[in-house]
């Protein structure tokens, strides 16, 4: 059974950084992109950023590019968004997901965390 666990939301002002985890199992991490989505109230999930395998190619949406980073640590079978620069529009529940395609498409991903919240106050 895949499991990912998020951790590292919280309530920030408009400005400030946060750093999301995403910790999964060794045969989870070496076998799947990774992503980052996040779904605001009353809108739909949207795709924020995607790594793929070897972390060597990374996927940006055009409204966090530059201000986010999403990496890999191959010791800590964990995945990273560090998120810079926030804005209010960035609140949202973000969620780790892997699939077998690197995209930014939710349906492109085959399982899911359970959510971690971030506020951004401005």
């Amino acid at each position: 059974q895949v499991q990912l666990v998020e951790s590292g939301g919280g309530s920030v002002p408009a400005g400030g950084s946060l750093r999301l985890s995403c910790r999964t199992s060794e045969y989870t991490y070496s076998t799947y992109y990774m992503g980052w989505f996040r779904q605001a109230p009353g809108k739909e999930r949207e795709g924020v950023a995607a790594i793929n395998v070897g972390g060597g190619s990374t996927l940006y949406a055009g409204s966090v590019k530059a201000r986010f980073t999403i990496s890999r640590d191959n010791a800590k079978n964990t995945v990273y968004l560090q998120m810079n620069s926030l804005k209010p529009e960035d609140t949202a529940m973000y969620y780790c997901a892997a699939g077998r395609v690197w995209s930014l498409r939710e349906y492109d991903y085959e399982y899911w965390g359970q959510g971690t919240q971030v506020t951004v106050s401005s």
